[in-house]
């Protein structure tokens, strides 16, 4: 079967990354910013200012997101996943207990030594995080982080030291609500707010696409360059009308159409429903029912039990799109975005969508394809077709409208002036042009059936994240390591 064999070539190449490295470069940024290339990376920068904090993300392997941080006095160095679905940053994961490439990557994606640092307070505390595949035993300290590429640093933050872990090969970085919400105490999110380093409680997300060298997230500020257009404002549903009941990024979804090659969209019966928005999800999950209807476009009669639709890869070549719709807002996922190619001989091609019972999710496979606002201060999402037309990350004054903000890939509207980086609605030039990446329309496709999985292969794809954690960012643009992590995480 080819997930272990995709389990260790991800892995292995995953190793070489952070095997590579590279001198760091200050160069001055058109927005106040100081762009730096990222370590153990290529094509990939840090961006340090007064005025927003920037993580730019590497897409390596399709998989998962993750970023660097530096802890400590010296500052140590660790990989942690970059995750809006949960709310807690922790470190060290027990290598010893993955094994072959896992246990490679998880050596070489670093480890916190708290007795190698003048800054750290143990807290003697400790806590379970338990997930859908896996979990973590914590004690909690407190230390300085550092952000790659920026001078400036956080001081006392709280963050949990795994003393055992299971199925995990690197810890997470939790980017959902913070303290009085789904934290007791003030996570690494609220730090940026509380330590003058952001000025609004938002951030916003842009992964790129699949074959993009790179994605992007900016802590307090926004990147017009990534969207054209503007911005759907849909509010955040409270925890306590949410399905789980956890204050996540819920927000109600109107509808789920398919616009086949050459074809009209067609609405899907029952895809109006909650979804919450999960960049720790590799997969979009959505009820069965819905799923293998979908599947059935794909010319899949029958998903597997492990969830994995299989399907022909001539549909990643077709001009087609799975169309998620809002209110007030369409995002077309192309085709080529949704499906999973998997390295085999034959190639193996995989629908990047998976049945939930539990509740749906909007995972990697639909952000990819949006730009997305996390607004905190008045619990709503800013969301847009997403797009690439270079890169000007900003600065939020406010947050309070953002519907007059362009995005400047294609618009002639620009919305964002001033050295210092600030946003002002209805001013400025339009910058760059944008680069679409049309997918060429093809015949039809044969029809295939789901293939089954071990139980091994499911651990594979599937990790889910339940800690808690806000993030509350004012104003510096700054800058952390990310790369694409090398197996299938998707949260049940």
């Amino acid at each position: 079967m080819a997930f272990p064999f995709l389990r260790s070539v991800c892995a292995l190449l995953l190793f070489a990354l952070l095997c590579h490295s590279a001198a760091a470069q200050h160069e001055p940024h058109d927005q106040g910013c100081v762009h730096m290339p990222i370590v153990h990376s290529t094509n990939v920068g840090y961006f340090s200012s007064r005025r927003g904090v920037q993580l730019q993300l590497a897409n390596r392997s399709d998989v998962a997101y993750y970023a660097q941080l530096s802890l400590g006095t010296p500052p140590q160095p660790v990989y942690v996943q970059l995750d809006t679905g949960s709310f807690e940053l922790w470190v060290n994961p027990d290598c010893n207990a993955v094994s072959g490439a896992d246990a490679a990557f998880c050596e070489r994606a670093g480890q916190y030594d708290a007795s190698r640092s003048s800054t750290v307070n143990p807290l003697g505390t400790t806590r379970t995080l338990r997930y859908g595949i896996g979990s973590a035993n914590i004690t909690y300290v407190t230390d300085t982080i550092t952000l790659a590429g920026s001078t400036t640093a956080l001081e006392a933050v709280q963050f949990g030291v795994a003393t055992s872990s299971e199925d995990a090969f690197s810890g997470i970085l939790g980017i959902g609500y913070g303290k009085g919400i789904a934290t007791r105490y003030s996570n690494f999110v609220d730090q940026l707010s509380e330590q003058n380093a952001t000025r609004v409680k938002a951030y916003t997300i842009a992964l790129g696409s699949k074959d993009a060298q790179e994605g992007v997230i900016v802590f307090g500020g926004i990147d017009r360059s990534k969207f054209a257009g503007t911005l759907a404002r849909l509010p955040i549903i409270p925890a306590e009308s949410s399905p789980d009941l956890v204050p996540r990024f819920w927000i109600d979804m109107q509808s789920i159409s398919i616009t086949p090659p050459g074809g009209r969209a067609r609405v899907y019966d029952g895809s109006t429903m909650p979804v919450f928005l999960d960049s720790g999800s590799t997969m979009t999950l959505l009820p069965p029912n819905l799923t293998n209807t979908i599947a059935s476009d794909f010319g899949v009669q029958n998903v597997d039990p492990d969830g994995f639709i299989r399907i022909d890869c001539a549909f990643a070549t077709m001009n087609g799109t799975l169309d998620f719709a809002f209110d007030g807002l369409t995002v077309k996922v192309p085709y080529k975005e949704l499906i999973r190619e998997v390295p085999s001989n034959p190639p193996a091609c995989f629908l990047g969508i998976t049945p939930s019972e539990r509740f749906a999710l909007l995972g990697d496979t639909f952000m990819r394809s949006a730009y997305i606002v996390f607004d905190l201060e008045s619990d709503s999402v800013w969301m847009t077709q997403a797009a690439n037309c270079g890169s000007t990350p900003a600065a939020l004054n406010n947050v309070r409208d953002l519907s007059a903000v362009v995005g400047a890939c294609g618009s002639t509207n620009s919305a964002v002036t001033g050295t210092s980086g600030t946003v002002i609605p209805g001013t400025g030039t339009q910058n760059g042009a944008a680069q679409s990446r049309p997918i060429s329309a093809t015949g039809g496709a044969a029809s295939t059936s789901g293939t089954a999985t071990s139980a091994q292969d499911r651990s594979q794809r599937t990790a889910s994240r339940a800690s808690s954690s806000r993030l509350e960012p004012r104003g510096i643009v700054w800058s952390l390591v990310a790369v694409m992590a090398l197996r299938i995480l998707s949260r049940v």
